[in-house]
């Protein structure tokens, strides 16, 4: 593997960490800077925040990253996160926190400038592999964070945020040194009307101003900032309401998954008196068998069952396995269910085969950016929703919790049952 490769997974691992190894920290962190006795409202808002901040972030990095290059947009995205992440350590308020955790979301949205950087040095055939790649990284950092942001916790309880800045800034060192521009940054016009290009490292950012909109600039160089509004692609499902049930599944099932980042660790603590290690290893363990799951299950099941069948396996599953967390009593349940868990993830795979036939091969880049878009957005309300409601029922019952997820999947479920939900029929919808 040639070293800008190395230094783009290492950036797309390093954010994937970044998310997880403050879940298990999270409620004690929250505790010690609020004084409340119960947080979980906290941690759904700074949830959000994070969500939201990388929501509307990522698409003005990625097109930014098309005007003056995507490495100055990658190192300056690798400074904030290090930066950052030693501001998280000493911050001594809530208000310093989400500040920080908003900076952060702003940090780790360079993702699809990551992705643009490996789409241009690769080629077409080639793309599938180095893709797949990433999508590893993402699973190793999900599985990784958690297990380090415990264990670092539970000796002291900024230091995961120390290693992280410790992490990022040897990543950006690497980029300092290894990573070369992959991409030309727009011609500018020179004063004869003659193009020259920007080269340097640093010129490249005086192009900014003028991207930006900030200072005069010629038409080719500025950003359509109105084509960036994250909810644009929205828009598409006026011309195409029958997408809207499909859609608002891919929206549930999202929503479930914030469900365990927000509530897993306040649970943990509250049933189980687990400390941070416990907890890391616990969602560890969650990430391990749902990546497993995802990376060897799909195909076998759909090939036996059909996607629908394979898609209501995976989410009665889910309910099984979250059913009887809501009722346990003893840690190592969790554990003992955890093979329940992996089959869930047969769900989302099957579904989103079942997605790519709902309309014409000339428009699936647009309804996955509806799709993306819809995930986003759950992210960002979901965390709201069930912290709040692990906040009402964490004095007498927090295992409802889980029944308040069973409940979304129920109705998931209920819609995929539907015959409103096509699996074979493709729709010629209008191009915007």
């Amino acid at each position: 593997m040639n070293r800008p490769l190395i230094v783009i997974y290492a950036a797309i691992l390093l954010d994937a960490v970044g998310i997880g190894l403050i879940f298990p920290i999270l409620p004690a962190l929250l505790a010690e800077v609020t004084h409340a006795g119960n947080v979980a409202p906290y941690i759904g808002i700074m949830t959000a925040l994070y969500a939201a901040v990388q929501f509307v972030f990522a698409p003005l990095l990625g097109s930014l990253s098309d005007r003056i290059g995507r490495r100055p947009v990658l190192v300056i995205s690798l400074f904030g996160a290090a930066i950052n992440y030693v501001f998280l350590a000493f911050a001594g308020s809530l208000t310093l926190l989400l500040l920080g955790r908003a900076i952060a979301g702003l940090t780790s949205a360079n993702v699809s400038v990551a992705t643009a950087y490996i789409t241009d040095i690769t080629e077409a055939d080639g793309r599938a592999r180095r893709f797949g790649l990433m999508n590893a990284m993402f699973g190793i950092g999900f599985i990784v964070g958690p297990v380090l942001g415990g264990t670092l916790g539970d000796h002291l309880l900024r230091l995961p945020f120390i290693a992280a800045a410790v992490l990022n800034g040897v990543n950006l060192l690497m980029a300092l040194v290894f990573l070369p521009e992959s991409r030309e940054p727009v011609a500018t016009a020179a004063p004869d009307g003659a193009e020259v290009r920007s080269r340097s490292f640093f010129s490249r950012f005086r192009l900014v101003r003028k991207v930006c909109n900030l200072s005069g600039g010629s038409a080719h160089e500025k950003l359509d900032l109105a084509a960036l509004n994250p909810l644009k692609p929205f828009g598409w499902l006026f011309e195409v309401k029958s997408l809207w049930p499909l859609i608002a599944i891919f929206f549930l099932l999202s929503a479930t998954g914030e469900a365990y980042g927000t509530s897993w660790a306040l649970w943990g603590g509250d049933v189980f008196g687990w400390n941070g290690m416990m907890i890391g290893l616990s969602l560890g363990a969650f990430g391990v068998c749902q990546t497993l799951a995802q990376a060897f299950l799909p195909g076998p099941a759909v090939a036996l069952l059909g996607e629908r069948a394979a898609i209501l396996t995976g989410l009665t599953s889910a309910m099984a396995a979250l059913v009887i967390m809501a009722f346990a009593t003893e840690g190592w349940i969790v554990f003992a269910i955890m093979p329940l868990f992996a089959l869930g993830g047969l769900g989302v795979p099957a579904l989103q085969a079942m997605a790519t036939r709902q309309v014409s091969e000339s428009q699936q880049g647009q309804f996955q950016g509806v799709l993306a878009s819809a995930l986003s957005l759950a992210s960002i309300v979901a965390p709201l929703g069930f912290s709040s409601f692990y906040a009402v029922v964490r004095g007498t019952w927090p295992g409802a919790v889980w029944l308040s997820v069973v409940a979304v999947y129920a109705v998931a479920a209920v819609m995929v049952g539907r015959r409103g939900v096509r699996t074979t029929t493709t729709y010629q919808a209008k191009v915007l």
